[in-house]
């Protein structure tokens, strides 16, 4: 069913796409931003899935496989999808109350609902003491890259900062609940597919009550944003990743999206000309030995 082997440390093969992955999603952000010059960005992410969804069902059709089960594989294909739509309905909701830098810093939590949550849901994904300590220095850096930023925080601030907190144990729920009865059972373009497509009206629902409209404008570059965000992130990486939590631990894959708001700040300086900080010089390889702890080989491999 699936190309890689499953296996619980990560091999080269896994950790090299993970990481090609964090470069898409960390200029995705930047993608985002700038479609959202012409675009509402609710509707911009219902569009991103509605794209993406018709990607899925192209290449199920090609590729023969199933689009929908008949048995409660599809009750836990809506619950993904559920999940999915109420996560980024809070994290583009959120961001019109805080700053996109506290966003990251608060979306990029899942990684420990994700440790967290394996280790009481999930056999053999035990949070061991050196796992810990990688996760506790990955998130210290992730703070001390995006240090100062709260400055300039807003009133409203703290609406939006719940809003992404909320959004960020979505995600580790989502990713939780694919592991524990969708991984192994169903192909990973179900999985994909069915996050996308459910997750379409819940998108639309909130676009209908927050954005009274959905387009400013329309030109190139905010459609090649468009389709950056819809197939190159929203199918082809999204895919990939499903694959990679279908085959691997999933609590030492996801503490490796800490790289997500690193390559993000870089892609932001040279894209955004944001200021390159010296806390972003410090916490890149705090982030990185937290990754290391991690993934320490402490036992036999599952």
């Amino acid at each position: 069913m699936s190309d890689f082997e499953s296996k619980e440390y990560l091999d080269t093969r896994a950790i090299t796409t993970i990481i090609i992955l964090t470069l898409i999603w960390g200029f995705n952000y930047t993608a985002i931003k700038h479609s959202n010059q012409g675009i509402s960005p609710v509707f911009a992410s219902a569009l991103r899935s509605i794209i993406a969804s018709i990607c899925g069902v192209v290449y199920c059709l090609r590729k023969g496989e199933r689009l929908f089960h008949t048995d409660i594989m599809l009750f836990h294909g809506f619950m993904v999808g559920l999940l999915f739509g109420l996560e980024f309905a809070c994290i583009y909701f959120g961001m019109l109350y805080t700053d996109a830098a506290r966003s990251v810093i608060f979306v990029y939590l899942s990684p420990f609902v994700v440790a967290v949550g394996a280790h009481f849901f999930l056999r053999g994904d035990r949070l061991t003491f050196i796992k810990t300590v990688g996760l506790v220095l990955a998130f210290t850096g992730i703070f001390i890259v995006f240090y100062g930023r709260p400055k300039l925080a807003k009133p409203t601030m703290f609406i939006g900062d719940i809003l992404e907190i909320m959004a960020a144990f979505l995600w580790g729920a989502t990713t939780l609940y694919i592991k524990r009865f969708m991984a192994g059972k169903v192909h990973p373009i179900n999985t994909f597919l069915y996050q996308l497509f459910f997750s379409i009206p819940i998108l639309l629902i909130v676009s209908l009550i927050l954005e009274p409209q959905w387009i400013y404008k329309i030109d190139l570059s905010i459609s090649a944003s468009i389709f950056y965000q819809s197939v190159i992130v929203a199918f082809l990486s999204y895919f990939i990743w499903f694959k990679l939590i279908h085959n691997y631990s999933v609590s030492r894959l996801s503490v490796f999206t800490f790289f997500t708001p690193i390559f993000g700040v870089l892609f932001g300086t040279f894209f955004l000309t944001e200021e390159f900080t010296y806390s972003l010089m410090i916490g890149l390889p705090m982030v990185c030995t937290g990754i290391f702890f991690v993934n320490w080989k402490t036992g036999k491999a599952g």
